[in-house]
C-alpha cells in the first residue's frame, strides 16, 4: 500500500458543530489574537518532571533532599507561570518588535491546516506555483518551529492536536512495495484531503514511500518526543504524555532505536536522506544530526515514560544507552585544534585494546580545508565517524542540538560558540545559517551526491544557508550565555528575509542569493524567525527546548576512560 488513509465521515462531527476548513480560513483565527495575552494554565507542579537525573531514574536511587539544588535551577527559571508573549506593541522588557514580526505572525497563521474544524499543523510553504510537489503537506520536522511559536504565544491547542494526529498515523500499517516498516515509524508528513461530494476529510500520510530515494524519516520520531516534552514543559499539562496511547507511541519509537543487533557503537546506523538532509549527501553511517536528536529524544523520553511495569525496564535501557552514547560522542566526534593535531599524527593498522586510532583513520585522508577552518580556540562535533571514515564537515543542526540537549559539555558548548564567532563569514555571512560547511565540489560532488542538480556547490543542502536554523542557533546561544551572537545573526536576517519573501534557503558561499529552487513563503523560515525573536525577548522560553547537563552522567563519563566499544 503506497499511502495510509484515515477516513473520517464529516457527518460524525456535525452534532458537535465541527466544520470543514481548507487550512486557509482566516475567519477561524482573528489576527488580533496576536496581541492577546495568552491564557495561562492554572496548574500546581512540584519540581519539574524533566529535571530528574539519570541516576534518579535508576532502580535503588535515593530521592533528592527536599531542598536539594542542581548546578542550574531550571525548574525555577522555566515554568508555565513565567511564560510570556508579545502581548503589547512594546514588551515588558522594553524590546521593540521589528516591523516584520507582525508580518511573520500573519503569514504563519495563513499556513495553518484544519482537520474536522481543528488546527492540526502548518503546511511546508504557501506556494502558489503550479508545481507544489509536497510543499502543501504538514511535515513533522517542519512543524516543530511552528509549534514552538504557538506554545510561546500561549496557543497550545494546535500542538496537542498535531501530536495526537501523528500518533494515530503511527499505528497504521506501513508498507513500501512488499516490505513492511517498523511499527514505531512516524510519518514524514501528512496531508488533509477534502471530498466535497462525500462530505468527508481524509488524512494521507507519507512514511517515505513518496520521498526522494524512498527513505523512511528517522528524525520524525525523535522530533515527536522532543515536541511532546516541549508541550508538557510549556503548559504544565502532563495528562497528554501520560495517556496510554502516548506512552505506547514513545515505547514503539524507542524500540526501533534500542533493539539489539550487530552494532559495536551506541550510535544509530542510518541511510542517506533520512533527516532534514533528505537527499544523497554522504551522510550515511552515523550522522551527527541523528545522533544528537537521538540523544535528546532519549533524555526527553526518560522523564516522560511512566515507571510502571512496562516503563521501568525501558528506563533502565535508556539510562545505559545515554551513558554510552554521551561518552562515545564526546570522545570520538569532538574536534578541536588539539584533537585535529592528534589525528594528523595518528599511526595506522593498530590492533589491540590500547589502540589510539580506534577507527583506523588514515591521516592522509584529512581534507586540506579543515586545517585553516579550525581556529585556535573553538571546536565542533564533526559530521560522521565510522570505520576508517571521518566526515569533518560542520553541520549546524547537529551541533546546536548537542548544546541544547547537553550532549556537549559546557566547555564544548563554549567552543562551538567560539568557532561560530571566529568563522562568522563562512557560517553566517549574508544570511544565517549554513546547513553544513564546506560545500562538496568537483569530482567529490559527482561521486558523493550522484551529480544531484539540486545539491550543487553552495546550494540547498550542499552548503546552502537556511533561515530556519536561526531558532536553533538562538536557543544554543542563550543556553551558553552568548545571546549577542544570536542577536547579531537575527539582525543580519532582518535585512533581507521578509523583503525576499521568506525563502526556503539561500545560495552562494556567503548566502547572498535566494536559492535557485527555493520556495517562497516557506513556513519554517517564518516560524524559525518568530521563535528566535521570542526566545531572545524572553529567555525563559528556552526551558521547553533545552535540557541541563546531568551531573551523574558527567561524572560517569569522566570515569569511563577504560570503556571499550
Amino acid at each position: 500500500m503506497s499511502t495510509v488513509l484515515v477516513d473520517l465521515m464529516q457527518n460524525d462531527s456535525a452534532s458537535n458543530g465541527d466544520c470543514v476548513n481548507n487550512g486557509d480560513c482566516d475567519s477561524d483565527y482573528d489576527f488580533s489574537k496576536l496581541g492577546d495575552k495568552p491564557k495561562h494554565l492554572n496548574m500546581e507542579r512540584q519540581r519539574s518532571f524533566d529535571e530528574r537525573s539519570l541516576v534518579e531514574a535508576s532502580p535503588g536511587h535515593t530521592p533528592w533532599a527536599e531542598n536539594g539544588q542542581r548546578h542550574m535551577d531550571l525548574d525555577n527559571l522555566f515554568s508555565p507561570s513565567r511564560r510570556s508573549s508579545f502581548n503589547t506593541p512594546r514588551s515588558i522588557c522594553g524590546f521593540e518588535p521589528h516591523p516584520m514580526f507582525a508580518e511573520a505572525w500573519e503569514s504563519l497563521r495563513k499556513t495553518m491546516v484544519y482537520f474536522r474544524g481543528q488546527p492540526v499543523g502548518t503546511i511546508a510553504a504557501l506556494d502558489n506555483s503550479d508545481e507544489k510537489l509536497n510543499y502543501d503537506q504538514v511535515f513533522v520536522r517542519d512543524f516543530v518551529p511552528s509549534a514552538l511559536a504557538f506554545l510561546m504565544n500561549g496557543e497550545p491547542e494546535i500542538v496537542k492536536n498535531f501530536l495526537l494526529k501523528t500518533l494515530r498515523l503511527q499505528s497504521w500499517e506501513k508498507k513500501i512495495d512488499r516490505f513492511q516498516l517498523g511499527e514505531g515509524v512516524m510519518p514524514a508528513s501528512f496531508k488533509v484531503l477534502h471530498d466535497p461530494v462525500r462530505n468527508t476529510e481524509t488524512l494521507m500520510a507519507d512514511f517515505g514511500e513518496s520521498a526522494i530515494g524512498r527513505v523512511a524519516p528517522v528524525d520524525s520520531g525523535f522530533w515527536w518526543i522532543i515536541l511532546l516534552r516541549a508541550y508538557t514543559k510549556s503548559t504544565g499539562d502532563t495528562s497528554l504524555a501520560e495517556m496510554p496511547d502516548c506512552q505506547k507511541g514513545m515505547r514503539l519509537i524507542l524500540a526501533l532505536c534500542l533493539s539489539e543487533g550487530f552494532d559495536t557503537f551506541p550510535t544509530l546506523l542510518c541511510a542517506d536522506g533520512c533527516s532534514m538532509i533528505d537527499r544523497r549527501m554522504g551522510v550515511y553511517g552515523y550522522p551527527i544530526e541523528i545522533q544528537a536528536l537521538f540523544f535528546m529524544a532519549l533524555r526527553c523520553a526518560l522523564v516522560l515514560i511512566k515507571q510502571d511495569a512496562q516503563g521501568k525496564e525501558l528506563v533502565e535501557r535508556i539510562v545505559k544507552r545515554l551513558h554510552a552514547l554521551s561518552f562515545h560522542m564526546r570522545s570520538y566526534f569532538w574536534l578541536d585544534l588539539k584533537q585535529l593535531n592528534d589525528i594528523y599524527r595518528y599511526k595506522t593498522e593498530e590492533y589491540s585494546h590500547t589502540a589510539v586510532n580506534k577507527f583506523n583513520v588514515i591521516p592522509d585522508s584529512l581534507p586540506e580545508w579543515v586545517f585553516d577552518f579550525m581556529p585556535t580556540y573553538g571546536g565542533y562535533f564533526i559530521g560522521n565517524v565510522g570505520p576508517s571514515n571521518m566526515d569533518f564537515r560542520w553541520f549546524c543542526l547537529g551541533n546546536c542540538i548537542a548544546i541544547l540537549s547537553s550532549l556537549a559539555t559546557l566547555e564544548q558548548s563554549m567552543a562551538i560558540m567560539d568557532l561560530i564567532e571566529s568563522r562568522w563569514e563562512e557560517l553566517v555571512g549574508d544570511m544565517p545559517v549554513k546547513v553544513c560547511y564546506p560545500a562538496i565540489e568537483g569530482h567529490d560532488w559527482k561521486i558523493i551526491t550522484g551529480c544531484d542538480p539540486k545539491n550543487t556547490r553552495w546550494s540547498y543542502h550542499n552548503g546552502g544557508s537556511w533561515p530556519v536554523l536561526l531558532w536553533l542557533l538562538t536557543a544554543a546561544c542563550i543556553k551558553v550565555g552568548r545571546p549577542q551572537i544570536a542577536r547579531r545573526a537575527i539582525e543580519v536576517a532582518e535585512l533581507r528575509l521578509a523583503k525576499d519573501g521568506w525563502p526556503e534557503y539561500y545560495d552562494g558561499k556567503s548566502g547572498r542569493y535566494v536559492g535557485k529552487q527555493a520556495r517562497k513563503h516557506q513556513t519554517w523560515s517564518i516560524a524559525g524567525y518568530l521563535v528566535a525573536k521570542m526566545m531572545l525577548e524572553d529567555p525563559s522560553h528556552l526551558g521547553m527546548i533545552a535540557l541541563e547537563e546531568d551531573k551523574q552522567m558527567k561524572s560517569i563519563v569522566k570515569r569511563s576512560s577504560s570503556w571499550t566499544f
